[in-house]
């Protein structure tokens, strides 16, 4: 499976970066491989050093303005003109997608894949890795938008919200099963 993971290229606290790690691994040692925004840095780096370790493949999709961040030794590297199409290229290549902690860049990834979801554009498994209680904000106004009416399908179609690395790979490898 190709899991797509959205999170910071910023060099982040161990109560990030440990879990982070765990996750990493458990890719590389289930035999999938990371889609990822390429870079070299911060929480990027430290999922790609993990899958590749742990025997995983890696697919970077960078960006012209980041072009010099860029892994050197993935699997496959794709530079991109833009972030638009940074993001396109990325949930093409996923079969699954999992947003981490981040940043602005990482929340903007996050609400164009819910959204295209939502619109049926796709029907990837998404989910949200809540470590250490970094998106509780979120996921209370995600369950106050679909509780008012705000969403055309329920939030558990739409996000899986897991606690950590192995309930997010479970999720995922269920649901891969689940459809081929």
């Amino acid at each position: 499976m190709n899991i797509c993971v959205f999170c910071s290229a910023a060099d982040l606290h161990d109560r990030y970066v440990t879990p982070a790690r765990r996750f990493a691994e458990l890719i590389g040692k289930g035999g999938h491989s990371l889609v990822w925004g390429g870079s070299d840095t911060g929480l990027m780096k430290v999922m790609a050093d993990g899958v590749q370790e742990a025997g995983g493949k890696l697919i970077g999709v960078s960006v012209e303005f980041l072009a010099q961040k860029a892994r050197e030794g993935a699997d496959e590297m794709v530079v991109t003109k833009d972030l638009a199409e940074r993001k396109a290229q990325m949930l093409a290549r996923a079969d699954a997608i999992v947003i981490m902690v981040g940043g602005t860049g990482t929340l903007d990834e996050a609400t164009e894949i819910l959204e295209l979801r939502k619109h049926g554009m796709h029907t990837k498994p998404v989910v949200l890795l809540n470590t250490a209680g970094f998106y509780d904000g979120l996921k209370e106004q995600f369950q106050r938008m679909d509780t008012e009416g705000f969403l055309p399908l329920p939030l558990t179609d739409l996000v899986f919200f897991a606690e950590d690395g192995v309930g997010a790979l479970a999720y995922l490898e269920e649901r891969a099963g689940a459809q081929g």
